[in-house]
């Protein structure tokens, strides 16, 4: 039986033939933290004292607040140049630039590597038929020390993308459409291969539209097998020479999803989740307040060209504000050089550094209460780029919806109206209240929060304005302060509870705040449907006790007290006797729980 194309990649990295099921120790090329994630990772390394495995492999990217406009980031990027320099490590400092797309441009990764760093985004680079993924910060303290870190083998999904797109229909559209069909959850645990006519016709910069969106849909990673115009253009860009990886044909595939193209319309996701997506007619003159060009879902030169294209000689509508950011120095440098930023200032817009940028909203700044956005970005959750509500869109309708003051098209660009919506307050913080959280056995009781919700994401659970926290005891403050009907959560939590979820809890971000900020809490365990798969390992990483599992049958509501054994996987409300069945603790997750980290013992 033939292997798919992960299962190559990481049956090479790991020295030994590796299946779909599997969990392996697997060698990593190329490690990577970042500005935000990096100082914790280095609080980690020095905490336990671990040496650099590989110096030459291992990277710092100031990409999420490269300008310093926040203390605490200021002072993270301060603490790793120090430690950098000190273990002869390179730094990505400003002005360079999103690390995914420099680790691809730089030649860092190519076909058949392996990358991994603290950007939830770091599967990006399965747009060249490499390996990434995102990994909390105890994750990369390991892989920076060991060069190794363990994973499971995910199963692969055969996704083909047929037809031949009509004109005027972009990357970003066949990227909403495939959210759109399987939902946010759609790819939960699975790496994803990409096949067909529309799908080969994709040069680099489309390519990467679509796989750094597989995180949106919880996958592991999307997969391009590199066609020749793809080893041509990264040839260009890294002047290596690189060999196309593929599967075997007789590989096996846990099921195919099929998305025609032949037909498709230009799309938007409304605001809320990136699921939630419409034909573009249907919100077309929705006015807006401002719009966002760029992070690593649309920051290449192709798109700068493309929004170019449709702000030539024309102007940004009164009271809307455009911010353009370019993934990376050297396409902000080109940009410069082929007169496309003068557009961009000519236009009226904001052309920020190399970065994330309003993806993050840390850079070129938030949006504010009631503030309507138009945004290329890759998420939309309440929250993430402000207190505003955000629609995605391609750079192009981004463009003419600024030029119109509201949602618009390439095609219909020349009128200028803006429209305005009224400001909302925004709402207080939760109130302080950090606890410690006591030692955990294997067996334990306590109360339960019933939180009936799908896809809770990291932004919900921990908002990223709070990011630049590295104490553990302060997190707790800004639990699920971004979740509606929650945000009184650590005000009302007490150390041996235990919190019910739905499914796919934990998608979005890598931060490893979203998990230690429950043990901030004291929280005893967190019981999902599922989780998304960057949390469940920053949480068994952490030593913070989750288990998957349904307990509908239960019956429980908030303050209802069950009994839980992590090794049989027996669950027992106390009330009624009733039991219920949940997946015991796997011998990794209980090994590590029992040392009390991955760093730890």
């Amino acid at each position: 039986m033939g292997s798919t194309l992960i299962e190559k990649i990481i049956s090479k990295h790991a020295g030994k033939p590796a299946k779909a099921g599997d969990v392996v120790d697997m060698g990593i090329d190329v490690r990577v933290a970042r500005d935000f994630g990096g100082a914790n990772v280095v609080k980690n390394i020095e905490d336990h004292g671990l040496a650099i495995d590989s110096p030459e492999d291992t990277f710092f990217t100031f990409d999420c607040n490269p300008t310093g406009s926040d203390q605490r980031y200021a002072a993270n990027q301060q603490r790793i140049r120090l430690f950098a320099a000190k273990h002869d490590i390179k730094v990505y400092d400003i002005p360079e630039g999103i690390g995914t797309h420099i680790a691809v441009d730089e030649g860092l990764v190519g076909p058949g590597s392996t990358v991994v760093s603290t950007d939830s985004h770091a599967n990006i680079v399965g747009a060249v038929g490499a390996f990434g993924q995102g990994m909390g910060d105890q994750d990369i303290a390991y892989a920076f020390a060991k060069g190794r870190v363990w994973f499971k083998v995910p199963p692969t999904v055969r996704v083909t993308i047929e037809g031949r797109r009509p004109e005027g229909t972009t990357a970003k559209d066949i990227t909403l459409a495939l959210v759109q069909k399987i939902g946010a959850g759609g790819l939960l645990g699975f790496a994803a291969e990409v096949y067909g006519e529309a799908a080969d016709a994709m040069g680099l910069s489309e390519r990467i539209t679509l796989a750094s969106m597989a995180t949106e849909m919880a996958g592991i990673i999307i997969l391009f097998p590199p066609n020749e115009a793809v080893l041509s253009e990264l040839k260009a860009l890294t002047g290596k020479t690189y060999t196309a990886q593929s599967a075997d044909a007789d590989a096996t595939y846990e099921r195919e999803i099929k998305l025609d193209v032949s037909d498709l319309k230009p799309l938007v996701s409304l605001p809320g989740n990136p699921e939630n997506v419409v034909a573009l007619s249907e919100v077309m003159g929705t006015g807006i307040h401002s719009g966002f060009i760029g992070s690593c879902t649309n920051g290449r030169y192709e798109d700068m060209l493309e929004a170019a294209r449709v702000l030539e000689g024309r102007k940004v509508a009164p009271g809307v504000v455009l911010k353009i950011v370019p993934a990376t120095n050297r396409i902000w440098r080109r940009c410069l050089e082929e007169g496309i930023i003068k557009t961009f200032k000519d236009a009226g817009a904001l052309v920020g550094n190399a970065g994330c940028a309003g993806c993050a909203a840390g850079q070129v700044g938030q949006n504010g209460p009631g503030e309507i956005t138009v945004s290329t970005g890759n998420r939309n959750f309440p929250g993430k780029q402000g207190q505003g509500k955000v629609y995605l869109a391609s750079p192009g309708v981004v463009a003419a919806s600024a030029v119109r003051g509201m949602i618009a098209t390439p095609m219909t660009v020349d009128t200028d109206i803006a429209a305005r919506a009224a400001e909302k307050e925004a709402a207080p913080p939760p109130k302080p209240q950090p606890v410690d959280r006591p030692a955990a056995p294997l067996k334990v009781k306590g109360r339960v929060w019933v939180i009936a919700e799908d896809n809770i994401d990291t932004d919900m659970i921990y908002h990223n304005r709070h990011l630049a926290v590295t104490e553990i005891g302060e997190m707790g403050n800004y639990c699920f302060g971004n979740l509606e009907g929650w945000k009184d959560f650590p005000a009302k939590v007490e150390p041996g509870d235990l919190v019910i979820v739905g499914s796919n809890f934990g998608c979005g971000s890598s931060r490893q705040h979203a998990v230690d900020c429950f043990k901030s809490l004291g929280v005893q365990a967190v019981i999902a449907r599922s989780f998304g798969a960057i949390y469940e390992r920053n949480a068994i990483n952490a030593g913070l006790p989750i288990v998957q599992g349904d307990l509908a049958g239960l019956k429980l509501k908030n303050g209802d007290v069950i009994s839980l054994d992590f090794t049989s996987g027996e669950v027992t409300s106390e009330a009624t006797g009733k039991k219920a069945d949940v997946k015991p603790f796997s011998d990794v997750q209980l090994e590590i729980y029992k040392r009390g980290g991955l760093l730890s013992g």
